[in-house]
């Protein structure tokens, strides 16, 4: 059974607030919801990709079953959304650094507890990867949306690049603060680059249609 350090730890918690606010926030964006609706499908997005990257490398129980602040965080964070909604809803381009934050937070813990578990480096990244987008994919499919991060922007490939830059570090052993937020500044540089110049991932050729059913910045996932 993995265990998580002390750095690994605080990434973490700091990710899951950040993706429990933004989700519950998209979720409210794109219906209407009461309180338990709100904080469920925020903790849904905060909490998703790291269980089933738990499940996925025999970490059994999940360390969201076994450690009470991952549970306590993700619904602080959607209690937060809930209760300033309607600020926080005229603010989107925090909202998209705050996505942005968690998405190169979880990309980097992800892939780091993988490897630590005894997978190879492509798996490590792999599990990266969904860990970073695994709850905003579950929250999707509970809003009966097509995943964002299956029909438009650039959104896994980030989260692959910084999980990448996490796994190399640490197989070159010199994984710290300083090579976390190095491998963070790489996904969220490229993630803000994308949101800037409105970057897509390729489409299949003629399939260039418009994205329907987007729930805005904070729900790309």
């Amino acid at each position: 059974m993995a265990t998580e350090t002390p750095l690994l730890l605080t990434l973490d918690l700091v990710g899951v607030f950040a993706f429990a606010l933004d989700g519950a926030l998209t979720s409210i964006r794109a219906v209407r919801l009461d309180i338990v609706g709100v904080i469920t499908l925020g903790m849904t997005t905060a909490l998703g990709g790291g269980i089933l990257r738990d499940v996925l490398i025999g970490d059994v129980p999940p360390a969201t079953f076994r450690d009470w602040r991952f549970l306590a965080v993700a619904a602080a964070g959607g209690l937060v959304a809930f209760a300033f909604a309607a600020q926080l809803g005229r603010v989107t381009a925090a909202i998209t650094v705050l996505d942005a934050v968690g998405l190169s937070l979880f990309a980097i813990t992800g892939a780091t507890k993988a490897l630590a578990s005894g997978v190879g480096p492509a798996q490590a990244v792999i599990l990266g990867g969904v860990t970073a987008v695994g709850g905003g994919t579950l929250r999707d499919v509970l809003l009966g949306q097509v995943p964002t991060v299956l029909r438009s922007e650039v959104y896994a490939i980030p989260a692959l690049a910084g999980a990448t830059v996490a796994v190399a570090a640490t197989r070159v052993g010199v994984y710290g603060v300083p090579a976390a937020l190095a491998a963070a500044a790489v996904c969220f540089g490229i993630r803000m680059i994308g949101v800037r110049y409105d970057i897509d991932a390729p489409r299949p050729p003629g399939h260039d249609a418009p994205d329907a059913g987007g729930t805005g910045a904070a729900g790309r996932q």
